[in-house]
């Protein structure tokens, strides 16, 4: 049979290891599937544009109506009548769960990989390998992260000479922050911690295949990489298979990812539920939706993940129409907000419904963005505020959390430790409601501070993680521009996701004349003054010198002429278009590679006037 799929230039030549025969048959496999892929996101578009349109909330699905996709009612769903997954044993315990890529940017193997040894030797109970909102995308940076994860799954020689070097590293710091290593024998500690998978979002295209001349489902293209290149060895080793799904908006499209892994998994001969699954809750659609999600997924699914940044960018997002509904400034808007608290409540309560086998699902905190690294005083301050943050977590049922970097695992484990328990499957709370005042809490706001020192916040480390996605860095230790230099202020480390957020809330301040809480000397701005586009403007420019002034550690000098004016273009761009623009990441993606600000321009340009007359997002890559 011929090839439905088209691949990039070199691709096969650089990465046999990774495009097998195996590979490429299982993706011919599912490639029929993307078909359903694209029209689940038309039907996206089309729900955001209703919305907007009419003003419309989001609500809760009638309890009489089937699920899309599956033969589940709704009703059905919401009381448990479904058979859940069993959580396997290397699931069971997971207080602390690590994330990052398993490479860097335009690195050989040697130097991407310490990535992963740093990954499995930390402690973690579980580390997730990104895929997506810290995975770079230039170059082949996702084909580089499949190649050293399976690398270091198969304990390649490579892979162990580069391990014992840097667990010998690992002591070092340990012995100077904790007065004791924390590894004791690395080939053991190398098999501790449960591997995990991110697939990127169903919203996005693949940069490296193409189906019939078009964009290529990302997740199906590291469903399929990540599962056949190890599955062999993980099962082999007595480890589930286990990935997370980033994303998801319904529980229509829960029930398309169930149908992919259960073809996959029939393709490869293996039984219905062996691949498991989490799921992100950071789209505001899906709180109305959660037993719906995890009835739609079974018998895959074992838990979801409350992520902070996606969720309130998607909660931004949602409100674009309402005139009423403006956010704070960013760091006001923490876990017991008004309707961040509300989203974890429904979560946590959904995770503890029982299913008709008696089974509960997990619930894994979201993310600690802190990095030990900074003035004794500084890093003192920051830990404390992070290990309280765990120990709120876990008293609210949490079963563990994340954390961005290596060196916090063992700062923030023992919050877990000390309670003992492996999980908190089992614990009562109030059953799920889907009553009006259930659905105004998901968009509840509360008084907090919208200042100029917040509008700088937003611009600065909005500016920075665009330039930093453009040179590859989509996992980066930013801080915003006033604060270089000062050692007391902790580097904290983002995501795609916080890039969404600064995006959506800029926005959202700009188009509905948000009110500015406190009065700025510098500015000449007074207390209940509006934050309008000259504002924006000011600022912009403002927060851009600082950022050509910066030292090379702060902002590479060598991205000052290129990729920088690329990120002023995008930012200033997105927020001033009255139409809002549905991701950054898609303005940022279609500009990969480039150094040109004119072609920049003219594809921003392109993806706005797209997008604006009917809906078309320009996803697939533009340099294939």
């Amino acid at each position: 049979m011929a090839s439905t799929l088209d691949f990039g230039h070199k691709v096969f030549a650089d990465f046999p290891d990774i495009y097998t025969p195996e590979v490429l048959r299982a993706l011919e496999a599912l490639a029929p599937l993307d078909l359903r892929r694209r029209e689940l996101m038309v039907q996206r578009t089309a729900r955001r544009k209703r919305r907007h349109e009419r003003g419309e909330r989001i609500g809760f699905l009638d309890p009489t109506t089937v699920i899309p996709g599956t033969q589940i009612t709704v009703v059905d769903a919401r009381s448990g009548n479904f058979d859940g997954a069993v959580i396997p044993p290397d699931l069971q315990r997971q207080w602390i769960q690590g994330t990052g890529p398993a490479t860097k940017p335009r690195s050989d193997v040697r130097s991407g990989i310490r990535n992963v040894a740093y990954a499995l030797l930390s402690g973690a109970d579980g580390w997730m390998f990104d895929g997506e909102d810290a995975l770079g995308q230039v170059d082949t940076m996702s084909l580089d992260n499949h190649r050293n994860l399976k690398l270091a799954l198969a304990r390649d020689p490579l892979f162990l000479e580069v391990a014992e070097e840097v667990a010998t590293e690992m002591n070092r710091w340990a012995d100077g922050f904790f007065g004791h290593p924390i590894i004791a024998d690395w080939r053991q500690q190398l098999d501790f911690t449960t591997v995990l998978y991110r697939c990127r979002g169903l919203h996005l295209d693949d940069r490296h295949i193409r189906l019939q001349g078009g964009g290529f489902s990302a997740s199906i293209a590291d469903l399929v990489l990540f599962i056949v290149n190890n599955y062999q060895k993980l099962q082999a080793a007595g480890r589930s298979l286990v990935l997370y799904l980033p994303k998801i908006q319904n529980a229509e499209e829960a029930a398309f990812w169930n149908s992919l892994l259960l073809a996959l998994q029939a393709h490869l001969g293996l039984p219905a539920g062996t691949i498991k699954a989490y799921v992100l809750v950071e789209q505001i659609e899906q709180c109305f939706q959660l037993m719906e999600i995890r009835a739609a997924l079974s018998p895959h699914f074992v838990g979801f993940n409350t992520g902070r940044w996606d969720y309130i960018n998607s909660v931004s997002d949602a409100m674009a129409w309402d005139k009423t509904f403006v956010n704070p400034n960013i760091s006001s808007i923490v876990m017991t907000y008004g309707y961040m608290h509300n989203y974890e409540d429904r979560v946590r309560r959904a995770m503890n419904t029982l299913d008709r086998n008696g089974r509960f699902a997990l619930w894994q905190g979201g993310m600690e963005p802190n990095i030990p690294v900074g003035s004794e005083e500084g890093v003192a301050a920051s830990m404390k505020r992070a290990v309280a943050g765990a120990e709120r977590e876990q008293r609210e049922g949490a079963s563990g959390k994340w954390v961005a970097h290596w060196k916090m695992v063992h700062i923030v484990r023992p919050v877990w430790e000390k309670v003992g328990q492996a999980n908190q499957l089992g614990r009562a709370f109030p059953a799920l409601t889907y009553g009006p005042e259930d659905a105004a809490g998901l968009t509840q706001l509360e008084p907090a501070p919208r200042t100029i020192a917040g509008a700088r916040d937003l611009l600065s480390v909005a500016l920075q993680y665009g330039n930093a996605f453009l040179r590859g860095f989509q996992a980066a230790a930013l801080k915003p521009a006033d604060f270089f230099g000062n050692d007391d202020v902790l580097y904290l480390m983002e995501d795609m996701a916080t890039g969404e957020i600064r995006m959506s809330i800029l926005w959202e301040w700009i188009h509905k004349g948000a009110v500015l809480t406190e009065a700025d000397a510098a500015t000449g701005c007074a207390t209940g003054d509006a934050f309008t586009l000259a504002l924006f403007a000011r600022l912009l420019d403002e927060e851009y010198a600082k950022l050509r002034k910066a030292r090379n550690k702060d902002v590479h000098d060598d991205s000052k002429d290129t990729t920088l004016p690329i990120a002023r273009a995008i930012v200033r761009t997105y927020v001033q278009s009255d139409v809002k623009p549905p991701w950054y990441v898609d303005l940022l993606n279609i500009n990969l590679g480039l150094d040109d600000l004119a072609v920049a321009e003219t594809r921003i340009t392109r993806y706005l006037e797209a997008f604006k007359k009917d809906g078309t997002r320009i996803t697939e890559n533009l340099d294939f």
